[in-house]
């Protein structure tokens, strides 16, 4: 514990405008933690040069193990205030305190409580901290990487640039991957606008001639059991020591049951873009009727909103109540027996809207082949066309081309016409009318599925089973968080790249194995050093089990996000320290409060809750409000709403958390027994658009609301004075208005708490 602190209070960024600083540190010297805090003192500008020194002279001479510094947000200047081995806590008094105070002289009086209560709170949350002791051990180095495809090739050289020692492991007798059914790729480099090779024979070269790399062909990952730093990979009946993994297991072409609506499976001459690659690499583009050339091409994007209404779950026979827009088998009327499309894997259709921008510059690419021939034409029909960035150069080049004709269209309906020719019917074209088009053959987009989606690939020898958990809330991509955290996986240690991530052209799965090779090497050096490697990058800190106490309820295994804790066969956790990304969700899920981290646990967290002061008299001394912030997206929003000039009530508190998942039913308890109003729960989005950094936190704090609803009802307190709350980091003029709703339709309606004055 720190027991020896300095408090130091910044007067700049107008906070000494607003608030009697010198008077504060007189609070704190003759306060209730005067014995704790034996230096306390102000400055002018304390993150200056001077006063930043000041605090390290303090510290040499007065053996400080603690300094409590009161001035900005703790998410800005964290490396002024900085001071080697001394626990360091931050006092928000200018965004959450003096930024968002209504400027209203009758009420100064309140700025001066509101400081107050941030001071003492922040002066025993200090004092109930200790430094974290990381267990250190030494750890393997070498990285895994699955699939010796074009992007895994790409993240073995990148590591093994950095000095590292690779596996590189794939299931096939050769390298290559999918690239090797390439016949080009569209514009890598500058300028931009002609197709290329894709240079896959010289990255085969190169990875075979690396001393760091070695290769295991026609190999399969059977197990990986352990943590990062320490795993165990079993290949092919080997065993190997492995520090992280890179997943590079690329993609499958989507289900093409569910292409039968456009011809697909009926019509010899439509094919897949897939398919038509492959032709283009062995011989040249045929028409699968007749293997002539074709003189005239089709390529149709979006078809997965043609496909919007069918419905695929009919049976084979069925009457024919086939929309105006939906061709059936025949020329069957209403009415009569007819046949209809059974496809159930739907999944293909939405890996298809995923791979839109791949779609649309795969077909500008397989339109050049087919203008290989100079007398051939390519038709390219789209809803929308997505060429971001430089590609924009070979979209041009292909408007330039006068046997390219490309064009806005929603397609309703192909049929074969003479001589196994198609026509293509289609609305809502660029002229506005009604088109047919006769081409020698139809090309479909093909859906990029990852390899993840329908097997393990990984078979961890982990608690919560060999895959990755809750992938089909992905559709099977393994990325965790596209939004902040590229790369990552639900498996700390393991980082996904290329198109097992999402749909990306080389040019990018190129990007993405150097992003992933980092994040590996990363990943090692921290689990060396007892880290964590994200996303609390460099946390000393990890969970702490009183085993005494345990129930071996299973709740914290069972609610870890990210496996970081197994269980022995009576169900005690067995925690792995590598694995642990230091949310605290397992200290939110234990009933019995025996979880917790040397400078972040329950003690600490209810300490500073008690510090609030609660007037007697809601009247007199207002209402008072608890706001458990999320560190990641609702902290900073309600630092970014102060710094655009917004305020909101100055009888909130607020306090943040690692995670909505880290928040105890405890805390509540403690505000709800002290006389709080409510409490506001604040953090990520959750559900199918979720973006809560720790996966499942938003969500588990929701689900527990219920537990705490029960407890609060036993109290006799309304359940309702507790409320959950999401919000984006990017939604901080949302704030506000949260805030105010609560106090308007929860504090005003329900008024004082019952235990208010006791």
């Amino acid at each position: 514990m720190a027991e020896k602190l300095g408090v130091y209070i910044c007067g700049g960024c107008d906070i000494a405008k607003s608030l009697d600083v010198e008077g504060l540190a007189e609070f704190v010297k003759n306060g209730r933690h005067q014995s704790l805090c034996p230096v306390v003192k102000t400055s002018p500008v304390l993150c200056s040069p001077e006063g930043r020194a000041e605090i390290e002279a303090d510290i040499e001479a007065e053996g400080l193990d603690g300094v409590v510094v009161c001035a900005c947000s703790p998410r800005v200047k964290w490396d002024v205030f900085e001071f080697g081995a001394t626990q360091v806590n931050r006092v928000n008094l200018r965004e959450q305190c003096v930024w968002t105070f209504a400027d209203e002289p009758e009420k100064e009086d309140l700025l001066d409580s509101m400081a107050k209560d941030y001071v003492n709170m922040g002066i025993v949350y200090l004092n109930k901290s200790s430094v974290p002791e990381p267990e250190v051990e030494k750890c393997s180095e070498t990285i895994m990487v699955l699939g010796g495809g074009f992007t895994g090739m790409n993240a073995a050289l990148n590591v093994a640039k950095a000095g590292k020692d690779v596996v590189l492991v794939e299931k096939d007798a050769e390298l290559g991957g999918k690239a090797r059914d390439m016949y080009k790729t569209f514009p890598l480099t500058y300028p931009n606008t002609q197709l290329q090779d894709t240079g896959l024979d010289k990255l085969i070269a190169e990875v075979q001639a690396s001393d760091k790399i070695t290769v295991k062909t026609s190999a399969t990952l059977e197990k990986l059991k352990g943590a990062p730093g320490h795993y165990t990979a079993v290949i092919n009946g080997e065993e190997l020591t492995i520090g992280a993994v890179i997943l590079a297991t690329g993609w499958v072409p989507g289900n093409t049951e569910y292409l039968a609506p456009l011809g697909y499976g009926k019509f010899k001459n439509v094919v897949t873009t897939s398919e038509l690659e492959k032709m283009a690499k062995n011989g040249g583009i045929k028409r699968p009727s007749d293997s002539k050339a074709p003189k005239s091409v089709a390529f149709i994007l979006d078809v997965e909103k043609f496909m919007a209404d069918v419905d695929y779950s009919k049976p084979a026979v069925s009457v024919c109540e086939a929309p105006d827009d939906l061709p059936c088998d025949g020329n069957e009327e209403e009415g009569e027996e007819c046949e209809t499309f059974v496809y159930e894997d739907k999944e293909s259709a939405r890996h298809l809207a995923y791979s839109a921008e791949i779609s649309s510059l795969v077909a500008l690419k397989q339109a050049a082949y087919v203008r290989e021939d100079a007398e051939a034409m390519a038709y390219v029909l789209y809803d929308h066309m997505m060429v971001p960035g430089v590609n924009e150069r070979f979209y041009k080049v292909a408007q330039d081309d006068p046997g390219v004709m490309l064009s806005k269209a929603r397609v309703t309906e192909i049929k074969e016409g003479a001589g196994s020719s198609l026509i293509i019917s289609a609305k809502n074209t660029l002229l506005g009318e009604e088109v047919e088009i006769m081409a020698d053959m139809v090309v479909l987009p093909t859906a990029i599925v990852p390899g993840t989606a329908h097997e393990p690939t990984m078979n961890f020898e982990y608690r919560q089973g060999p895959a990755f958990p809750d992938l089909e809330l992905f559709d099977g991509f393994a990325d965790s968080n596209y939004i902040c955290f590229p790369y990552e996986t639900r498996r700390t240690g393991v980082y996904a790249a290329g198109c097992v991530r999402q749909p990306m052209p080389l040019n990018l799965a190129q990007d993405d194995a150097a992003g992933a090779a980092l994040k590996a090497i990363q990943c090692v050096a921290s689990a060396d050093h007892g880290v964590s490697v994200h996303p609390r990058s460099g946390d000393r800190s990890f969970p702490v089990f009183n085993f005494v106490r345990c129930t071996q309820c299973k709740r914290c295994t069972e609610e870890c996000p990210f496996g970081a804790l197994d269980d022995d066969e009576k169900g005690t956790p067995m925690p792995n320290p590598t694995r642990c990304r230091r949310c605290g969700t397992c200290m939110g899920a234990c009933p019995e409060r025996v979880i917790g981290f040397d400078n972040y646990n329950i003690d600490q967290m209810g300490s500073a809750i008690k510090q609030v002061q609660v007037p007697d008299n809601m009247d007199e001394g207002g209402p008072r409000v608890i706001i458990l912030a999320c560190e990641n997206d609702a902290y900073p929003a309600l630092d970014m709403a102060a710094f655009r000039g917004h305020s909101w009530s100055p009888y909130v508190r607020v306090l943040p958390v690692r995670c909505l998942g880290s928040v105890n039913a405890i805390w509540v308890a403690d505000a709800m027994s002290k006389g709080v109003d409510g409490v506001m729960l604040l953090g990520c989005k959750y559900g199918d658009d979720y973006q809560c950094h720790f996966m499942k936190g938003s969500e588990l704090c929701n689900r527990r609301k219920e537990n705490i609803a029960e407890s609060l009802n036993r109290l006799g307190v309304e359940p309702e004075r507790v409320e959950q709350y999401e919000v984006a980091i990017d939604e901080y003029d949302k704030v506000p208005g949260l805030i105010e709703e609560f106090m308007t339709n929860v504090v005003a309606k329900f008024g004082p708490n019952p235990f208010k004055g006791y």
